[in-house]
């Protein structure tokens, strides 16, 4: 019986990938439009690159014994990923593969008796999350976004244990939508190729397809470019949780 993955090893090994990737982006591809609206390449690029940041001055401050919050406000942000979008392409290079080695840093410098410690996404905003999940955060960060790239990786090239944890994930944090909104509420998700289901909230419809379309749907996209995505019975998809 093979043994799951550790979350920092898939996250060592997704970053391998989409640091290659980078590396291959010629001059015109940092100018397009990715998958996200209204996002280039190089804007994408400069959310992974800043998230990473982010989330090693998270682990470096909580192992100091001096949390922080992840960004000092939502607006800040936004505009330092309009700010590093718009800049040259080496520069957000450069800042891509420097930021996957300062997380991998502050990572394994996280005391594991600090890992509970929880830690505010920006001040006053409520939202906390436990510095030990960062490692998991980082990886979905990773993988959705190299796919959203849009430049030859695509979300049948995730490990099928990335996969997974997608689904498990997305599916733990589903919120049923009020009846009379489109799609309904909650469903079952059916992989015909993993031989698993997730129950999102309660409902009836049943949406099924490969792990990999269910989970890159589940995460509020639409189905991948070149792809059908996941089917239901009556043709109609429910709404799933956008992150």
């Amino acid at each position: 019986m093979s043994h799951p993955t550790s979350t920092a090893d898939l996250l060592h090994t997704a970053s391998q990938r989409l640091v290659r990737t980078v590396d291959s982006l010629d001059g015109d591809a940092w100018a397009r439009p990715s998958l996200l609206p209204r996002w280039t390449v190089a804007h994408v690029l400069a959310h992974v690159a800043l998230n990473a940041e982010a989330l090693a001055g998270v682990l470096t401050g909580v192992a100091h014994g001096r949390p922080v919050s992840m960004y000092a406000s939502q607006d800040a942000r936004d505009g330092d990923i309009a700010e590093l979008g718009a800049a040259e392409p080496a520069e957000i290079r450069d800042r891509v593969f420097a930021s996957v080695t300062r997380f991998s840093d502050a990572l394994a410098a996280l005391p594991e008796d600090r890992a509970g410690e929880r830690v505010e996404r920006t001040p006053g905003s409520g939202t906390f999350f436990p510095a030990g999940a960062a490692a998991s955060m980082r990886l979905r960060e990773v993988e959705i976004h190299h796919a959203d790239l849009d430049a030859g990786y695509a979300p049948a090239d995730w490990p099928d244990e990335f996969t997974i944890r997608l689904l498990d994930h997305v599916a733990g944090h589903f919120t049923d939508h009020p009846a009379g909104t489109s799609g309904g509420s909650g469903f079952r998700a059916e992989a015909t190729d993993l031989g698993r289901t997730w129950e999102f909230g309660t409902g009836d419809a049943t949406v099924t397809g490969t792990g990999h379309e269910l989970a890159w749907w589940a995460t509020g996209r639409p189905a991948y470019p070149g792809t059908t995505g996941p089917t239901s019975a009556d043709g109609m998809l429910p709404r799933a949780n956008a992150i």
